[in-house]
């Protein structure tokens, strides 16, 4: 079987298998964060942290909620990483600097996962468990809990609630993350996913020993795609054999990254009794991933030069076993969602490759996006195309039943400009220093290009990077540790206030006047939106680095 013919078949495959799940899914995410009755469990959890269920949150309420569950869980996940040499099973490993605990606490507590250190060197087993693993279920409810909160925000009339956080918090860990996580560790171990407690010596074939890293892997992998997560166990993430070991796997664990955020658009077109919404907006989604996902497949299979066309396509930094199909459609999945997994080396890719995935990061990651935020990430984009048509046709704007006014659009634009600021000051800031020169691992547009990917990765709360870079030093840890914090708790706090916003409003009654909001023109309307609205701010920075790269690599002409 050729290379393209295989690559369809995986695309094939793992369209039907998102379909094949995407309204069973979608419908019990919908019960379990609608239903009144909490499991036995559940009670004496909220006995034991004293909390009433029964309670309604303001947007304010749950705002606070969400971030001083988050700044507890940075607090101790540092606590762990400085100090895991005083925790069982620390393989003998030193604790980690504080700036690399900062860095890594931020990270993991954001769903960001960036890490600037190896894995299997770095951090033994409890701090890999009780640390990274715990977070990558907590970040990845958080992130869930926002969006099914902005929802309520559309179904409320005058009552100014959104739900109660920590009632939501528990059931989409217990009840959606934790079952579907034990199954995929189950189907990862079945692929030969390690999962132990030891590292291994063995015999080599040349006699010597050598030792092969063990650990709790298959468990931490499976919640680190489901989460979006994507922090890798090892240095190598799922390129490193032990992580991701057949193509079988590497499928998995794609449809693992697009599962939740997928069927999140089911969830929302339950909850609002509108499932044609919840279709246009997975309609705009599956747009902006084909064309991402066709355009980056064409530069890597077609890329430039002798080395590439010898080889049939660009395969420098690429698993022989994955290919550059397999490899193009986990990266184009990886930055379209907010996982920042890899399975090459995207500081390896073509120009216009790797262009296409700092474009997926720079979008906003809205395609289908992280677990909850790309939900409420596209929502926020709806919200401004009923904006832009209202103000063509001379009406007020209305989104499900509300009207989007100055307070409304207030919090969007504010949502839509805060991470490009943060992402281009950062950059700005980088450029300016000297030492930032040493840490480049390419000169030139290049070089220029790996400090744009890091601060867009960190700010979009991605993870993955182009990895010419060298980011250990002090202003790196710190400076990206402040743009993940940014990237995460600023869009949050205006969702959440959006939320509430809409939540105080009366709904107000369809008319002939009302733009239809689930329709194929509303969807196609959306994606321009996306592009232009967000896309073209970044479009300086990506002409002076990857287009600049093509153009001089006369990879376009």
């Amino acid at each position: 079987m050729n290379d393209t013919l295989s690559g369809l078949l995986t695309i094939a495959a793992l369209a039907g298998l998102l379909a094949l799940v995407w309204a069973p899914l979608g419908d019990y995410m919908a019960r379990v964060m609608t239903g009144t009755r909490h499991a036995r469990p559940e009670r004496a959890l909220y006995r034991l942290v004293g909390v009433d269920p029964e309670a309604q949150q303001s947007a304010r309420s749950y705002a606070t909620s969400v971030l001083a569950f988050s700044a507890v869980g940075i607090v101790l996940l540092v606590a762990i990483l400085m100090g895991q040499q005083h925790l069982p099973f620390s393989r003998d490993l030193p604790g980690m600097p504080w700036d690399m605990a900062v860095n890594t606490a931020v990270s993991f507590v954001t769903n960001t996962n960036w890490q600037s250190y190896a894995g299997e060197s770095t951090l033994g087993f409890t701090a890999q468990m009780a640390g990274l693993a715990v977070q990558n279920f907590l970040s990845a409810a958080v992130g869930i809990c926002v969006a099914v909160a902005l929802v309520r925000g559309f179904l409320a009339s005058r009552s100014g609630t959104i739900g109660n956080f920590w009632v939501d918090l528990v059931r989409v860990t217990g009840r959606i993350l934790l079952p579907v996580a034990v199954v995929g560790a189950v189907l990862l171990l079945t692929q030969g996913v390690v999962q132990s407690f030891a590292d291994q010596t063995i015999t080599t074939v040349t006699g010597g020993s050598q030792v092969v890293p063990g650990g709790p892997v298959a468990s931490q992998e499976a919640i680190k795609q489901l989460g979006t997560n994507g922090g890798g166990f090892f240095n190598a993430n799922s390129a490193h054999p032990l992580e991701n070991p057949t193509p079988f796997a590497n499928l998995l664990q794609i449809f693992l990254m697009l599962l939740v955020p997928v069927a999140l658009t089911r969830t929302f077109g339950t909850m609002i009794g509108s499932r044609r919404q919840g279709l246009t907006i997975l309609g705009a989604m599956a747009a902006l991933f084909t064309a991402s996902l066709a355009v980056a497949t064409w530069a890597e299979t077609t890329g430039q030069g002798a080395a590439a066309r010898a080889a049939g396509a660009a395969m420098e930094g690429k698993e022989t076993q994955f290919g550059a199909w397999g490899s193009i459609l986990f990266s184009t999945a990886t930055t379209s969602t907010s996982t920042g997994a890899v399975n090459a080396s995207h500081d390896s890719l073509t120009a216009t490759g790797g262009g296409a995935a700092l474009v997926n990061m720079m979008l906003g990651e809205v395609s289908p996006g992280g677990v909850g935020s790309g939900l409420y990430g596209m929502l926020v984009m709806a919200v401004v195309t009923v904006f832009v048509a209202g103000l063509m046709v001379g009406r007020t704007p209305e989104l499900l039943g509300k009207k989007i006014g100055r307070p409304e659009i207030t919090r969007v634009a504010l949502y839509t400009l805060s991470v490009p600021a943060i992402v281009l000051v950062g950059i700005g800031v980088a450029i300016a220093l000297p030492a930032t020169n040493d840490a480049l691992g390419n000169s030139g547009v290049h070089g220029f290009s790996e400090v744009v990917y890091a601060f867009t990765s960190a700010a979009n709360n991605n993870g993955s990077a182009f990895g010419g870079i060298t980011v250990t030093s002090t202003f790196f840890q710190v400076a990206l540790a402040v743009a993940m914090l940014l990237g995460r708790f600023v869009t949050i706090a205006l969702v959440l206030s959006l939320a509430g916003s809409l939540a105080r409003q009366r709904p107000v009654p369809t008319t002939a006047g009302t733009l239809p909001t689930h329709t194929v023109l509303f969807g196609s309307l959306l994606v321009w939106v996306v592009l232009l609205v967000t896309g073209l701010t970044y479009l300086p920075s990506l002409a002076l680095g990857p287009i600049a790269e093509a153009l001089t690599n006369g990879v376009i002409s």
